[in-house]
């Protein structure tokens, strides 16, 4: 069966069009990740209506559950290139192969983690968590640690979706999740609609719905879409690849190592602020909070220039593989720039947006909070940098030597002298976020090296 070549693929691209068609895929994917932020501040907001407690847990929880899960959806983004070149060059056979492995590697993936839910209590109290977070966070870990088989498998099926220029669909989704998410949430856990207050497992029953809701979304879509239907994802699902299972594993494992690398840079980061005392940890969250809002631009900027370079390096088009990644870049930083100076002119504004203001220890906490959002608006255009970066590397299909390198620049440059910044030193918070700059400035150059050469080696 024949197959169109995307119009992405085709020769002759010029810079309006590139800027249009990184606008038309990134827009949906950036609205796509603020919507599944709102569903993480929605289970926040309904369980902190219950105790101190309940929230504490759920916090600590959807930690535990993120930390395990990111890892692995390094491979699902790992499908993301393999799709994508794939469609480029009209392979539909390669496409249905590596989003069937994709889905087998998740799978597994998920079986081979479900020990960490299910014994998820005596390891929260080996952490030295509270006794009674502890075994609430449990009861929301045992459930939801089913929740990864559908999260990671509507990851995949994301990158058909995304590939083949129906990001838009990836948008309803995660909005339609949203908002069955707070319907769910507020009925099982609150006790709405006739049903008891569950609490905490309540919660844990909501996001697992939600996420199944979301796969079955995209697999019904998929489905009915004529274009799609043709690959036969679920066609003898149960039939093996291993070549194909074995690419997208050892592409997968070191994008989830390079991005769980970034991820626990920010967790350590947690517990050292933590050591100053509560006002300096609170204000460290508001900047923290802050600069989550804004990354989820160039992550999903990110993963438009992954499908972006994938395509046309797929397509052997090296000239637009340039544009493509110009293009990416030039829109993430001017967005950094923008939300940069924002943050430098009102960090105070900004950070009482967070708290409320008559609390008594708020002054303290905005007071603290001021200076790390004005370095938040430097770390900004190094994290966008980075971030861009990666994607485009991912795009490459190149993953191992960018995790070695973000492994360097996170945890022996960044997370080192932030310690030693914020305690020998002496700078406590501020020491702190500095240590984040070095380490995202250092990754930012060391990729934004290794991509020129690929692509100057490529050229050769």
């Amino acid at each position: 069966m024949s197959v169109t070549m995307p119009p992405a693929a085709a020769a002759g691209h010029s810079w309006l069009s590139h800027f249009r068609e990184t606008f038309a895929l990134g827009i949906p994917l950036i609205g796509a990740q603020l919507a599944q932020q709102g569903i993480n501040a929605t289970d926040i907001f309904i369980l902190g209506q219950l105790s101190a407690v309940d929230l504490a847990a759920t916090v600590l929880a959807t930690q535990y559950f993120f930390t395990i899960f990111i890892f692995g959806a390094g491979l699902a983004i790992a499908v993301i290139p393999m799709v994508a070149q794939a469609y480029s060059q009209g392979d539909e056979v390669a496409v249905r192969r590596a989003m069937r492995m994709g889905m087998w590697a998740s799978i597994l993936f998920g079986l081979i983690m479900l020990p960490l839910f299910i014994w998820s209590h005596p390891i929260l109290l080996a952490m030295g968590q509270e006794a009674d977070v502890a075994l609430k966070a449990s009861h929301y870990l045992h459930i939801v640690g089913f929740a990864m088989f559908p999260a990671l498998l509507f990851h995949v099926l994301r990158s058909l979706v995304s590939a083949t220029g129906r990001a838009s669909v990836v948008l309803w989704a995660t909005v339609a999740m949203l908002v069955v998410n707070a319907v769910l949430a507020y009925a099982l856990v609150l006790g709405h609609f006739g049903f008891p207050q569950f609490g905490i497992r309540g919660a844990a029953v909501a996001a697992f719905l939600v996420q199944l809701f979301g796969f079955l979304f995209l697999a019904v879509y998929i489905e009915r879409d004529p274009e799609l239907r043709r690959y036969e994802l679920f066609v003898r699902f149960w039939k093996p690849d291993w070549q194909a299972f074995r690419e997208v594993v050892m592409l997968g494992l070191p994008i989830g190592v390079a991005v769980l690398a970034e991820v626990s840079m920010f967790t350590v980061s947690s517990v050292l602020m933590g050591q100053f005392g509560a006002v300096p940890l609170a204000a460290h969250g508001i900047a923290i909070q802050l600069s989550s809002i804004t990354f989820m631009v160039p992550l999903g900027l990110s993963q438009a220039g992954t499908v972006r370079v994938g395509l046309f390096h797929g397509a052997g088009d090296r000239a637009n593989v340039m544009r493509a990644s110009v293009t990416v870049m030039v829109v993430a930083i001017g967005f950094a720039v923008a939300s940069g100076i924002a943050f430098a002119l009102a960090p105070r504004a900004l950070s009482s947006l967070f708290i409320d203001i008559s609390l008594p220890d708020a002054a303290a906490v905005i007071a603290y909070a001021a200076p790390l959002i004005i370095i938040a608006a430097l770390f900004q255009l190094l994290d966008t940098a980075q971030a861009i970066m990666n994607g485009l590397l991912r795009g490459l299909k190149d993953a191992r030597i960018p995790m070695v390198l973000v492994l360097i620049a996170y945890w022996i440059i960044g997370l080192p002298l932030a310690w030693l910044l914020a305690f020998p030193f002496g700078l406590g918070g501020i020491g702190i976020w500095t240590g984040f700059l070095c380490g995202l400035g250092t990754a930012a150059v060391m990729l934004s090296i290794r991509y020129w050469r690929l692509l100057q080696r490529a050229e050769g």
